[in-house]
């Protein structure tokens, strides 16, 4: 892509300014499945990060790395289904595919991080999609947090088969969504809004007997 070209793409403001505020995948969920408090019986909290950056990056490794280094200050995963995040651990990269990486930072900040990145890629080969609007994260922690995912997923969330730092795409609850783990207290769910309100009712259900609660 040339300099000429990439000045002239479009890109969507997806904070802007406006009268009718922007809610959450899972406002309609709180109001119709209702929110259980956290209490001292549960074993399991859900909350939900709303309203995060979310943009998928796509092109060579190599090139990648030098702009997200350039602009991050943090580089893009060294590994297959890596999960690296910054110093603060508010900005996170995770390895999709060969050429596939989703970039998470906190709301407001993904369309300047986008034209710094477009500037730093130059006439490099790559794609940059904003897809804030379409995704939202959701946080699991407790001491019955693995237990729940055991009965949502195939996959082996076994500490053995998934460390910390790693992340995957996988069937979860007849669906799908990215499962990350990026600390040893906490597991990520980076589900499609399409799906969120299926899955927020899927572990309402399935944390039921872990009393789960959900933190505003």
């Amino acid at each position: 892509m040339s300099n000429s070209v990439a000045q002239n793409v479009r890109t969507f403001e997806t904070h802007p300014e406006a009268t009718v505020p922007a809610e959450s995948p899972l406002a309609w969920s709180y109001h119709h499945s209702g929110r259980p408090g956290v209490s001292a019986k549960s074993c399991v909290v859900l909350r939900e990060r709303a309203m995060l950056g979310h943009m998928i990056l796509r092109g060579g490794a190599i090139v990648l790395d030098e702009a997200v280094r350039q602009v991050l200050g943090v580089g893009l995963p060294a590994r297959p289904n890596g999960l690296t995040r910054d110093e603060s651990g508010e900005r996170s990269i995770q390895w999709l595919s060969p050429d596939e990486w989703l970039l998470i930072v906190p709301g407001g900040e993904e369309f300047a991080l986008e034209a710094k990145l477009r500037e730093a890629l130059g006439d490099a080969h790559y794609a940059i999609v904003n897809v804030s609007g379409g995704q939202t994260l959701l946080e699991l922690e407790g001491e019955k947090a693995r237990e729940l995912l055991m009965k949502s997923t195939p996959y082996d969330v076994h500490p053995d088969a998934f460390p910390v730092g790693k992340g995957v795409t996988t069937v979860f609850a007849k669906s799908n969504l990215i499962l990350r783990r990026p600390d040893e207290q906490r597991w990520e769910l980076v589900v499609r809004r399409s799906f969120a309100d299926y899955l927020y009712r899927w572990l309402l259900d399935a944390g039921a007997e872990y009393a789960i609660g959900v933190e505003a």
